[in-house]
């Protein structure tokens, strides 16, 4: 699903529409910085769920995920590179998941948000996947766009 949601986001990000670029409100992250940011949660995940495999209960450090919006320029970035590297970062991820055997779905990490908590390979996947989902929506909601 990963890999599929990675291509509606590519798709999206080819339009010439000029509110690609535009923040609806100041507060509310614009069709492009939605999609950096889940290049970014895909790559962090990824990580996190190769730390679990290698340690017992690691804690998962926190992405920064509001700085590097104005860190990493998303607003800034090409929209063709941001979408070729969400469907890398999909690829990445997806594949330490189809690596995870029954036992490794249930190894833990330690979580930051939405609190800090214990967390399984399994949560991580299933809340990655939903961020996904609802990131996506929220595209095709300033986009003026039907969901596929």
């Amino acid at each position: 699903m990963a890999r599929e949601h990675a291509v509606e986001y590519a798709d999206l990000l080819l339009t010439d529409s000029p509110k690609l670029r535009q923040r609806p409100e100041p507060e509310v992250w614009s069709p492009l910085e939605y999609a950096c940011h889940m290049r970014d949660v895909l790559l962090a995940q990824r990580e996190r769920v190769l730390a679990a495999r290698r340690a017992t209960t690691p804690e998962a450090i926190p992405m920064g995920r509001d700085e590097r919006v104005e860190h990493d320029g998303y607003a800034e970035q090409r929209p063709s590179d941001v979408g070729r590297q969400l469907r890398d970062a999909a690829l990445l991820f997806a594949n330490v998941l189809e690596r995870l055997d029954a036992a490794d779905w249930e190894r833990t990490l330690v979580f930051p948000f939405p609190e800090r908590e214990e967390r399984t390979l399994r949560w991580l996947a299933v809340h990655t996947l939903h961020e996904l989902r609802h990131h996506l929506l929220d595209m095709h909601r300033q986009l003026d766009t039907s969901p596929v």
